[in-house]
């Protein structure tokens, strides 16, 4: 039975590039730089922010980790002390979104 036991311990898989595959994996995501927004754009999201409220649903497209993401969902709250919102579990920064549209 020892002998079995060898013999399948031979066939095994061996990873002799261990951890190599994560790194490669880790280096394919792009990372993408923050967009500078003109005063012009700021002024139009600044009146967006304050025309909505809790409860409202909303598509927005905001800079996290490197990349932009979007989340489409429902208003928890609006932390204008904070400059932030929270959209389902996010929380977004108010510099950090660059479109914001109501939704239904």
């Amino acid at each position: 039975m020892q002998n079995n036991d060898f013999r399948a311990k031979q066939f095994m898989p061996f990873d002799s590039l261990k951890g190599f595959y994560e790194l490669i994996k880790n280096e394919e995501i792009i990372k993408q730089n923050k967009k500078s927004l003109f005063e012009d754009f700021y002024n139009y999201l600044d009146n967006q922010l304050k025309k909505l409220k809790k409860g409202d649903n909303v598509l927005i497209e905001y800079y996290y980790n490197d990349e932009y993401i979007q989340t489409n969902g429902t208003i928890k709250k609006i932390d204008e002390i904070n400059k932030c919102i929270y959209v389902l579990n996010s929380k977004i920064l108010f510099d950090d979104i660059i479109k914001i549209k109501l939704t239904k």
